[in-house]
């Protein structure tokens, strides 16, 4: 087994750690694991279907909104997203984790999901920037599982009757009496408050191209190097510091790193700062512009913010706004959201900008949508929609320097197709 183990690494580059981990993983339960003596889980929906797998992940029972994701990769970044704080995710394409946790490419300083679904989860990956297997990663952050499930039927279950909550379990003794009651009264919350960060930072600006890494597309591995620990930057899709000088308040609703990364990489420097601030506080740093971020949970849940983010608007300060923030907005100003049956979560969404017709392939996670029937075309209209099924993809507010988007520009994982957004945001903040 040691040798078969060590032998698929072969011709990969991987790095010794990751060798040894192997031979020990031979050695370990794991092994076991995978002959099919698993510890048994279950996927209980609150509509009575139940799904039965194994186990994957840390040992606790959990209760959330189950949502799936129809990224073929890129599931670090899902993992550490704060949007999917509050829910447990399914993965729909099949086999997960076989490249292994890099942690460079985390979202945020930990998982938010509260469970993880997956039909296969690879245990032995093959990657040479890989840090760790992700079940030693889903233990770390005590995040539990279920694999082996048909994920196909969760995923069409969860389409056809809309996003339900569930529970994942190892008691082969559960009474469905006892929790589909517990299903159905659970909430998210205000989750918002949990993913915040604490106090405010700020990320220096990139002063030179260099310091971002090398433009994508000439990096190269350099074997002697990486044997040295010595790692090259990731790949940069940058060619301009057209945002050097400017200051940019983030309000950080459950950002991404990759949005103040994306700025700041521009020239940008960009001051972070909790959600609860009050918005006098970012008005008085008198920043050039105000960027409001992705975030969980319910937008219309987030009352205190949301009176914050309309003195914001009563400014004349240039704002961009992503996901949560681009609802936060739409309600701060009197329109309305809804929740929508399924939501978009992945990253092959198409959306069209109205002003020039192109169509951006997007990275999206949201289960909220602004209403356009009740916006007022006199504070702000319609400027993107989504091309699969109409719905809104962003607004623009009429007389003022605010535009706003349901998707993801700064991508990871996904597509970077939108990603000179923050040109126009820089764009904006010069006038």
């Amino acid at each position: 087994m040691k040798s078969e183990l060590t032998l698929q690494l072969n011709g990969t580059r991987s790095c010794a750690t990751i060798e040894k981990r192997v031979r020990l993983l031979a050695n370990s339960e794991d092994v076991i694991e995978r002959t099919g003596d698993r510890m048994k889980a279950f996927l209980i929906l609150e509509d009575g279907t139940v799904f039965e797998g194994t186990h994957i992940g840390a040992q606790k029972e959990i209760i959330s909104e189950i949502v799936f994701n129809t990224s073929m990769a890129g599931y670090l970044e899902v993992l550490t997203d704060p949007s999917y704080a509050g829910q447990a995710v399914c993965m729909t394409y099949p086999l997960i984790g076989n490249y292994g946790i890099c942690r460079e490419d985390m979202e945020s300083r930990k998982a938010w999901p509260d469970g993880f679904i997956v039909r296969e989860l690879s245990r032995i990956p093959s990657n040479f920037r890989c840090d760790m297997t992700i079940q030693e990663f889903l233990e770390e952050n005590d995040v539990p599982g279920i694999a082996g499930i048909d994920t196909r039927a969760l995923t069409k279950i969860l389409r056809e009757k809309g996003t339900m909550n569930g529970m994942i379990t190892t008691d082969e003794n559960y009474r469905l009496e006892e929790i589909l009651p517990k299903l159905k009264a659970y909430t998210t919350g205000k989750v918002v408050d949990i993913v915040t960060c604490q106090e405010k930072y700020t990320l220096t600006a990139a002063k030179d191209l260099s310091d971002n890494g090398p433009i994508s597309g000439s990096s190269q591995f350099k074997r002697e190097e990486y044997e040295k620990g010595i790692r090259e930057k990731k790949p940069s899709m940058v060619r301009e510091l057209n945002g050097l000088g400017l200051k940019v308040a983030l309000l950080d609703l459950g950002a991404k790193d990759n949005i103040a990364k994306s700025l700041a990489a521009r020239g940008c420097e960009v001051t972070v700062y909790p959600a609860g601030t009050p918005a006098q506080e970012i008005i008085d740093a008198k920043p050039d512009g105000i960027m409001l971020s992705n975030g969980p949970g319910d937008p219309k849940e987030c009352t205190e913010v949301i009176a914050q983010i309309k003195k914001l608007y009563d400014t004349d300060i240039t704002i961009f706004a992503i996901c949560l923030g681009h609802q936060l907005m739409a309600l701060a100003t009197g329109a309305d959201t809804y929740k929508m049956k399924y939501g978009h979560r992945g990253g092959n969404h198409p959306v069209k900008d109205l002003e020039t017709g192109r169509v951006y392939i997007s990275s999206q996670n949201h289960g909220y949508v602004v209403d356009t029937d009740k916006l007022d075309p006199k504070v702000a209209v319609p400027a993107f929609i989504n091309v699969n099924d109409g719905t809104n993809e962003g607004l623009s507010y009429t007389g003022k320097n605010i535009f706003t988007v349901q998707f993801h520009p700064e991508a990871c994982p996904g597509p970077q197709d939108s990603g000179d957004l923050f040109d126009r945001f820089i764009e904006m903040m010069r006038r």
